[in-house]
């Protein structure tokens, strides 16, 4: 019984209670409350239902609650319910009941703990979009991580997930580069709003390398053919560097294909025409203050250029086109304006503001012996996506970025996340993982197979404290991971597998698994290597939504 199933019984148990002494059964909140005390002694999980609704209902807690127990007591799956202080009720669960969690996992496999939080939602999932114009710093190689986990949790929730990424290749930013890219070709020093780093001699090099004339063409020839070469250059770069970091993206879509298809200024005149736009100062504005932004914002530049809201209308617009019915934007910590902005670009296109989503990640500090690194050799600015895996590996790198919530700055100590000791996370999961697998071949070596989803099972055996804890932390995956991908917050599966190694190295410390010496195996050992197949099982599973692999050996 996981602590969802649990929940729903207690629901009902309580509908019937109440209905059976003509109490207002809307009282009950749409969903139980139960979780595990800090003692295990007060029982395997507690509930305070009573002292929830009571005071509405006009009665006592502990009336309630008494009442709540004694109709729970005796129930399939609950061994006894007990009223504890002012109205909890402790509840314990049958050993049966508890290890019908062990066969579940063993029979759902990769798909224990899959729900349809999302089914049926078509989701835009827009992350990293860095500017092709440098390698991709750790504030995108964090959405890089968070991104892709927080898709694949999406994913095993129903949803229908489009990873996207915005290829800026239009605007400021990219005219900068291409002036940088040009004074390393002319062995110049960059310009002073320019790019500095390495990098920028080797796409220049290859730029000429292609082209060898490059530098004695018109002006305007030149740095077309620089921009066209170069930007080519650098994004390629840059999405090798995320599928060597195991990220990848269903489309790429081009910013300048929106002002080369004339998208931007069709939408902005359809919006001057509805009246959702207002002239001021030789300027076009949309009221952006309507929607919480702190000042409305120019669409169309004094000078008749449109500025980077236009863009993001169209490119809004476009996403709806396609028919996602949710769009999730993960930006960085200097766009938290960007929320607003982009519900109210949906809103002047007379859309729903509820179908963007605006996620924003904070900053990343790497510290190495004690101190933290301020650039990289080879940007020369920031430090980079290669600067951090080169140092930790991409399973480290992977694990410590998508940790921590996305809202709170991290510092990344790389001594730390490199040891191949328990005090670094991602190695004290994996290592439970590699224990299990080492566990499954000793088994074998003994003629013991790994029971499967057919294997006959006495589970009601498993009832050592550790066993039972461990088997309560397994329940309790279903839950973290529709949490995860309700709250959009997938470092609650990496805490989470921590607490299940913990459980498990516990577990292995206080029961003997394996027949010693001459010792026949019996119904005992097959049940515990039942719940330790379902533990490498649910390790392997939110391991893989993390994008970090669970290794056999370490």
């Amino acid at each position: 019984m996981t602590p969802a199933a649990l929940a729903d019984l207690v629901r009902a148990v309580a509908v019937d209670v109440l209905t059976g002494r003509d109490l207002d059964t809307a009282a009950l909140p749409a969903a139980a409350t139960v979780e595990r005390p800090r003692n295990p002694d007060h029982g395997d999980y507690a509930t305070n239902l009573a002292l929830q609704v009571a005071k509405k209902l006009g009665v006592p807690p502990r009336d309630l609650a008494g009442w709540l127990a004694e109709a729970l007591t005796g129930r399939d799956g609950i061994s006894a319910a007990d009223v504890a202080g002012p109205g909890f009720i402790n509840l314990r669960i049958a050993a049966d009941a508890q290890g019908d969690i062990v066969r579940q996992v063993l029979t759902q496999g990769e798909t224990y703990g899959h729900g349809d939080l999302m089914a049926g939602r078509r989701i835009n999932l827009e992350f990293v979009s860095a500017n092709p114009t440098g390698p991709l710093h750790l504030g995108g190689t964090r959405w890089a991580a968070v991104g892709d986990a927080l898709g694949r949790v999406l994913t095993a929730q129903g949803g229908e997930v489009t990873r996207e990424y915005y290829f800026n290749d239009a605007g400021a930013q990219i005219d900068r580069f291409v002036r940088s890219l040009l004074a390393a070709a002319r062995g110049e020093a960059p310009p002073e709003d320019g790019y500095a780093g390495s990098y920028l001699s080797d796409v220049a090099a290859e730029v000429l390398r292609r082209e060898p004339s490059a530098l004695s063409l018109p002006d305007e020839e030149r740095a077309e053919l620089f921009r066209e070469i170069g930007v080519n250059l650098m994004f390629d770069e840059i999405k090798q560097d995320l599928h060597n970091f195991r990220t990848d993206f269903d489309v790429y879509f081009h910013e300048d294909s929106l002002h080369k298809s004339g998208s931007v200024e069709k939408l902005v005149e359809q919006l001057k025409e509805k009246g959702h736009l207002y002239f001021e100062d030789n300027a076009w504005w949309l009221r952006t203050t309507e929607f919480g932004d702190d000042k409305d914002r120019v669409v169309i530049k004094s000078d008749g250029a449109p500025a980077y809201i236009a863009g993001d209308i169209a490119y809004f617009h476009d996403k709806r086109a396609r028919g996602f019915d949710l769009c999730i934007y993960m930006l960085g910590a200097d766009h938290h304006g960007y929320i607003a902005r982009l519900k109210a670009a949906a809103a002047a296109l007379e859309d729903d503001p509820d179908t963007v989503e605006v996620l924003i990640g904070q900053m990343v500090n790497l510290v190495s012996d004690g101190k933290p690194m301020r650039m990289s050799k080879r940007s020369g600015t920031i430090v980079t996506m290669n600067d951090l895996v080169d140092s930790v590996g991409v399973d480290a790198a992977r694990y410590a970025l998508t940790r921590s919530s996305a809202n709170a700055t991290i510092d990344i100590d790389l001594d730390l996340w490199s040891r191949r000791t328990n005090d670094n996370p991602v190695f004290y999961v994996q290592y439970a993982h590699a224990r299990l697998a080492s566990l499954a071949r000793n088994a074998a070596e003994l003629g013991l197979a790994v029971p499967g989803k057919d294997t006959a099972l006495d589970l009601d055996l498993l009832d050592h404290p550790r066993e039972g804890d461990l088997i309560r932390t397994i329940g309790e995956y279903p839950e973290i991971l529709h949490k995860a991908a309700d709250l959009r917050e997938p470092h609650r599966i990496a805490r989470y597998l921590e607490e299940l190694a913990s459980a498990y190295h516990k577990f292995y410390d206080a029961c003997r698994i394996l027949p010693m010496g001459d010792e026949e195996a019996g119904p005992l050992h097959t049940a515990r290597l039942a719940l330790c197949e379902a533990t490498r099982q649910l390790l392997a599973n939110g391991l893989g939504l993390l994008g970090v692999d669970a290794p056999e050996r370490m």
